[in-house]
């Protein structure tokens, strides 16, 4: 573990990734400052003593001018459109959000002199998988938007590498959920699309009904499978990464942040069903566009390269931790 404790600036710090990211990071001892829009974040999701920002990262001036006050000395770049349907129809939303504006914030840690990068980048890189596990080797072709404007983004990130004093982790993450385990923070985006955001909503009546997009799939009950990753064992490879980058400045690194293996969407519901004692509607959808049927990571390269320990794999514990935040009080959105 490294000594040294300077300020990270976490983009994206009111969503929901960030949120906890910046928890991880004071429980580590960092510094933090965030930024972020509050387009889908929430003010009061940013913890207490983090110094905040209300800006977009594609704004370089005033991006340079936190780096420059802050003495920030490592950026976790979480800001960006998630929505994989969304960017099918709005393509250009995302080469703007989550490739254009990167290329600002990249910059602007280049010539602020930020050495260290950890940037949040998706499975969704890998597309349809020839093979049920990806590693990081496996082809990238990115059937949607969102996938390609991600991966765009990590292809600027080695480039400049390459060119100046920068060292940078990516981190591939497969399909997120769950809330930290002491009710700290928690997924409260509005209209969220993921599965078990949505499930434990409707297990507690805030929606009528769970879609399921697809039972057509070369899978073992025809539903789409994925890989899916507590929040808190995501965010602690994230510090973990930083520490690496620190220890060994002339290091890169991708890696995959999954557990290596996958749940259907008929067995997460079950697992929504189970914890919360009740049953769930559910409603068959045709598939969306962009979706593959399934995406389930190869995790021995990160296993082997940081010292991270996953503690939540259960998939009813994930389900648990995001019921228990479900039934919390929303945050509302600060204007």
């Amino acid at each position: 573990m490294t000594s040294k404790k300077f300020p990270v600036l976490v983009t994206g710090g009111a969503g929901y990734i960030g949120s906890h990211a910046v928890l991880a990071l004071q429980d580590a001892g960092w510094p933090v400052v965030v930024v972020d829009n509050l387009v889908t974040g929430f003010r009061s999701a940013v913890p207490y003593g983090a110094p905040f920002y209300e800006t977009d990262v594609g704004d370089g001036e005033t991006v340079r001018i936190i780096l420059r006050a802050h003495n920030i000395g490592a950026i976790m770049h979480f800001a960006g459109s998630v929505v994989v349907p969304e960017s099918v129809e709005n393509p250009l939303k995302y080469y703007d959000n989550n490739t254009a504006r990167s290329r600002v914030l990249i910059e602007a840690a280049v010539t602020e002199g930020v050495p260290h990068f950890v940037f949040s980048s998706t499975a969704a890189v890998y597309g349809e998988p020839e093979a049920s596990r990806v590693s990081e080797e496996s082809p990238t072709r990115p059937i949607n938007p969102y996938g390609m404007s991600k991966l765009m983004t990590e292809a600027m990130l080695r480039d400049v590498t390459a060119a100046h004093d920068l060292n940078h982790c990516i981190l591939r993450y497969f399909n997120v959920a769950g809330a930290d385990p002491q009710g700290r923070a928690g997924q409260s985006t509005t209209g969220a699309t993921h599965l078990i955001k949505v499930a434990v909503e409707a297990a507690l009546g805030k929606r009528s009904h769970v879609a399921i997009f697809g039972d057509d799939f070369d899978t073992r009950d025809g539903t789409g499978v994925r890989d899916y990753i507590h929040v808190s064992d995501l965010v602690a490879a994230h510090v973990l990464a930083l520490e690496a980058l620190v220890e060994k400045p002339a290091v890169s690194m991708t890696l995959n942040c999954g557990y290596g293996r996958g749940y259907s969407v008929l067995e997460v519901l079950d697992a929504v069903d189970r914890v919360s004692g009740g049953q769930i509607e559910r409603r068959q959808e045709p598939r969306r566009s962009g979706d593959p049927g399934e995406l389930i990571s190869e995790n021995a390269h990160v296993l082997a390269t940081l010292p991270w320990q996953p503690r939540h794999q259960n998939i009813d514990e994930i389900v648990s931790h995001a019921l228990d935040w479900e039934r919390r009080p929303a945050l509302a959105p600060v204007s």
